[in-house]
């Protein structure tokens, strides 16, 4: 897959594309009927295949002071869109003067003249523009004028759960992963790059791999049950484990950490990327009188965890 951040002088093997449109932040099932239509289209008539996004997301710009809600990085989309099979990734940065373009002007200048699109397939709450003055009924209508046609698909549920990145948000945030999985399609992964923590969890017989929370939404604070894929190296693989996602009232800490504990693992992982799939949430977060307390929870937290895999997580 070739990932564009500028849109001038493209090659002319990516020009002429199927573009699918959109955020996509968790990718989830609504957004993959929407990659799905494209990617048919796409082989159909012989186009590239690609995907139009923007970084950082709008809501982001525009309300910069806001708690976190971010479900999945950059780097973590692309890895996505790119096993799904996208030829082209064009990443625009939502700025001042993206903010400010009118509708037509997006379409005529980036999607016509830029990008000669061929086709676009975009969900059915799509807005654009300076103001959100656009919408998929302007582009229909340009796209017409312009010589390119457009496919909007509509909403996918399941029963009446609208699969939409706001409702997984509340999920996460409630403590239900495995209801944020049924709309995702998968379960919640959060990645990076595992840093070198205080230590304290390898000094009372709980190692963990701990990596920076970064821009991600908070979830409920607690303990998880969790997957853990080590991306590369010696011990590349998926393992077993539990994890503490929270300020460590018991350390006197504010910062929210993640730390994730691999069941039967010693290695030294440090540099090494993981990704670590959320799967059921155990129990929220407490304050300990003392070490010993803290590390029998933890033994019984393990346990918990456990189970919890071995019965299919």
């Amino acid at each position: 897959m070739k990932l564009f951040r500028h849109l001038e002088n493209l090659p002319e093997d990516v020009r002429g594309a199927v573009v699918a449109w959109g955020n996509y932040d968790g990718l989830h099932q609504g957004h993959m009927a929407v990659l799905a239509q494209a990617k048919q289209m796409a082989r159909d008539i012989g186009a590239p295949f690609a995907v139009l996004t923007t970084e950082p997301h709008p809501r982001q710009y525009f309300n910069p002071d806001a708690p976190n809600f971010r479900l999945m990085t950059l780097r973590t989309k692309a890895r996505e869109l790119e096993a799904f099979g996208v030829d082209a990734l064009f990443v625009l940065t939502f700025d001042e003067a993206l903010a400010n373009t009118l509708a037509e002007d997006f379409v005529s200048q980036v999607l016509v003249k830029s990008m000669n699109v061929r086709h676009v397939v975009t969900g059915f709450n799509q807005r654009f523009g300076k103001d959100r003055g656009g919408g998929t009924g302007l582009l229909q209508n340009m796209g017409a004028a312009e010589g390119f046609s457009v496919t909007v698909v509509d909403a996918v549920k399941t029963g009446e759960d609208l699969h939409s990145s706001t409702l997984i948000r509340d999920h996460i945030r409630a403590g239900h992963p495995r209801e944020a999985a049924k709309l995702l399609g998968h379960y919640w992964r959060v990645e990076g790059k595992v840093e070198m923590g205080d230590q304290r969890g390898r000094t009372i017989g709980f190692p963990t791999a701990n990596v920076d929370w970064g821009d991600y939404l908070e979830p409920a604070l607690g303990v998880y049950a969790v997957r853990v894929e080590i991306e590369e190296g010696d011990h590349a693989g998926t393992y077993d484990g539990v994890a503490n996602i929270g300020r460590r009232p018991t350390f006197d800490k504010e910062i929210i950490k993640f730390e994730a504990h691999i069941f039967d693992f010693d290695a030294d992982i440090y540099g090494n990327h993981i990704a670590v799939e959320i799967i059921e949430f155990i129990r929220a977060e407490q304050k300990f009188d003392g070490i010993d307390a803290l590390k029998a929870q933890i033994a019984k937290d393990c346990q918990t965890a456990k189970d919890i895999l071995a019965k299919g997580g």
